[in-house]
């Protein structure tokens, strides 16, 4: 049964979407995921700023061990995210600003790949958006190669930002 949520955060208020699927199911063929969004936002991604503000859009147990930046911060900082929260203790985020300037950000997501991933896992289907942004996901396997290049087998402490980048994009780069 199709499911409509309506959007109220800092960056989309009153945007509606529909959910024709369940929840984490009957993902593309091409698109299989390591990493749900509760399990990367557990893990640390984003500085812990990505959603703060959209807790009411997802399942609340996704955000029981989220780990997210105190929201009282120096306010002479220009970004208020924290790289130590990141599992990789790394930044490896590019500012929104950059992409949207590079065209990468679909409309209805303003926040970027992530926002699509979480609105996507909860079962909202927009083929061609869809069909883009898996296709960008693909893309990252080329971090993946250089990481099993350079680094072994659970070698943590090699190329960071780049594991870090695959964890931002649901790739679980502690297993290679």
């Amino acid at each position: 049964m199709a499911r409509q949520v309506l959007v109220q955060n800092k960056m989309q208020r009153g945007y509606r979407y529909i959910c024709t699927e369940p929840v984490g199911k009957h993902f593309a063929k091409d698109f299989k995921p390591d990493l749900s969004p509760k399990q990367m936002l557990a893990l640390g991604v984003f500085g812990g700023v990505y959603m703060r503000d959209a807790t009411k859009e997802y399942p609340s147990d996704w955000f029981t061990k989220a780990k997210f930046a105190p929201k009282e911060t120096d306010k002479t900082r220009k970004h208020y995210h924290d790289p130590t929260i990141n599992y990789f203790k790394v930044s490896a985020s590019q500012p929104l600003s950059v992409w949207r300037k590079k065209g990468w950000i679909y409309k209805d997501d303003p926040r970027g790949w992530f926002e699509w991933y979480c609105r996507y896992y909860m079962g909202r289907r927009i083929p061609e958006e869809d069909a883009r942004q898996i296709q960008r996901w693909c893309q990252m396997t080329r971090h993946i190669a250089q990481v099993r290049k350079y680094c072994r087998v659970g070698e943590e402490h090699c190329r960071p930002r780049q594991r870090q980048a695959l964890l931002h994009w649901a790739y679980d780069s502690r297993k290679f």
